[in-house]
Parts: structure tokens; sequence; C-alpha cells
């Protein structure tokens, strides 16, 4: 019965969480801009890969209406770069994508109205051969995904299910090349154990994919306690960035940056980053507590 009532559980919390309440912040801001960086550097390579997304979301999000309105996130991310005219040239594209999906026909004097997820963002990279699995288990996000890449069945494929369990049925992909983006709510502290063991089972699965695991700067133990695990997994190749916009509160609550570990990162991101990440956190910090963390092990 405690098994039964525990799983019940777990699947509330899964349902609950919402991507819309935070579209377009500052965690958004550093993991769509890394992960174009990711797809554009493998898109490089003639021969097709996969991008498959284990916490796809709805694929797109309103800023004027619904749950993004609510906390208007998007106002300490995305909108404070909108109006830049110094954003460095990498940081620039991924601000001029978000434009032209806001006004295709006129990007210069595009309104900030919405805002992409990160399937959407992989989308823009994708070549015709190539291919993309998303995985969502949310009923409701699960069918404006499916909504939004109606017409696209050929190249993506959606499953409502948690990508945890779901991405052992895809790995190793057919092409032997593949980026993975492992973004979960984290509504639940299993979930920092989840990501350490699928990172696992997916090395042995398939060893030279890239594997992009997002997390919250939070205090408590686990998120850091997360990372130290994955750099125990006895990598060859590694990349950790981290962002924090504001001190910690004193009350111990909410997220105060977030990061990205990468398993087998492109050799060209340590040093882009070291570029854009201090223009981030003279843009999007909001306090002295603002910075940023880079290290990475790439041979």
């Amino acid at each position: 019965m405690h098994a039964i009532v525990n799983f019940i559980s777990a699947s509330l919390f899964m349902l609950s969480y919402r991507h819309a309440f935070h579209a377009g912040n500052h965690a958004d801001v550093l993991k769509h801009f890394v992960l174009m960086q990711v797809l554009a550097h493998t898109a490089q390579k003639d021969k097709p890969f996969w991008y498959i997304d284990t916490h796809a979301g709805a694929g797109r999000y309103s800023l004027e209406t619904g749950y993004a309105t609510q906390n208007a996130e998007y106002e300490t991310g995305i909108a404070k770069l909108w109006n830049a005219d110094d954003l460095p040239n990498s940081l620039h594209n991924y601000v001029g994508f978000i434009k032209t999906l806001n006004q295709p026909s006129s990007p210069k004097t595009a309104k900030l109205t919405m805002y992409p997820g990160s399937p959407i963002c992989a989308q823009a990279l994708m070549r015709p051969d190539d291919r993309m699995r998303l995985f969502e288990l949310h009923p409701s996000d699960f069918d404006i995904l499916r909504e939004n890449f109606k017409g696209h069945q050929r190249t993506v494929k959606i499953d409502m299910s948690n990508g945890f369990a779901g991405i052992k049925a895809v790995l190793p992909p057919p092409p032997r090349r593949a980026v993975v983006l492992i973004d979960p709510p984290y509504e639940e502290k299993q979930d920092y154990q989840r990501v350490v063991e699928m990172i696992k089972d997916s090395l042995q699965r398939f060893a030279t994919g890239t594997y992009i695991v997002w997390y919250p700067l939070l205090q408590r133990p686990e998120p850091m306690m997360m990372v130290n695990q994955l750099k125990q997994l006895n990598l060859k190749n590694w990349l950790n960035v981290s962002l924090n916009v504001e001190s910690p509160s004193l009350e111990g609550f909410g997220m105060y940056g977030s990061g990205l570990f990468i398993v087998n990162p492109p050799w060209t991101l340590p040093e882009t980053l070291a570029e854009v990440m201090p223009y981030l956190v003279d843009k999007l910090g909001v306090d002295a507590g603002a910075s940023f963390e880079l290290n990475s092990h790439i041979s």
C-alpha cells in the first residue's frame, strides 16, 4: 500500500510542474544559449544527429497571457537583453533568433510576446536528415507540444512519457551522434539522484553522446551533490557552468541562479562561455551576489 501511495504522489508531483511560469527567465537564457551553441557545433559535421529532450515542455510560451504573466519571470531574463546594443556576437545570434520568432518580417522592431522552449530552439539548428525525440509527461503540455510540431512527424517523434525511463529506448541513436537535454523539474529531491543514474546508464549505452544537465541553484545540498557525483563518473570530457543572479535569500528559499553540467561538450565552448558569462552577470545580475563559475576538463 505504501508503495502505491508513493507512486501516486510522485506522479502528481511530476504533473504539477508547468514551465510556462518560468519561461524566458535567467535560467532559460543560460540554458537555451548554451544548448544552441552545442547544437550549432554538432551541426558542423555532415553526418546526421539526433536531439533528445527528456522533459520537453510545451515547446513555446505566451508572455502576454496565461502562466507566464503571473510572475513575469522573463523580465529577469530575455527582456534584459532584448534592446541591448552591446551583445557579444554569439549571444546576439541567440537573441536575434528569439526576435525572429516574435516578428519574422521585421526582427529589429520585434516586440517580446512569446518565448520558445528547448525543442523550438533546437529545431532552428536541425537539418533535413537530423531527428528529434521529445518526451513530455504532462497531458496539457504534451498536447500543445504536439500541436507546435504538427506537420513534422517525419523528423520529430513525441512521447507522452517521463524521459527518465523513455531515453533507454532511443540510445544509442542510429547515427551514433546525439545531443541530449536533461531538464527535469526537480520538484522531488529524488530527481537529482535520478539524473545521476540516468547519465550513468546512458553512457553505458552511448558513451560518445553529448549530455546537457540543467540544475537550479538553491539553498539545499542536492544540486551540488549531484554535480559532484557526475564529476565522479570517470568522465573524459566535461564542463560545468553556473550563473548566480543574486545573493541567496535570508529566508533560505528560492532559486538564486542555475547551472549546466555537460558531458562531452564541444571543445570550443569554454572559450565562448568565458566571453559571455561576465556579460550575463552584468546584465542579469540583481545585486552584488551576482557571479558565475566555469570549469571544465576537455582532453
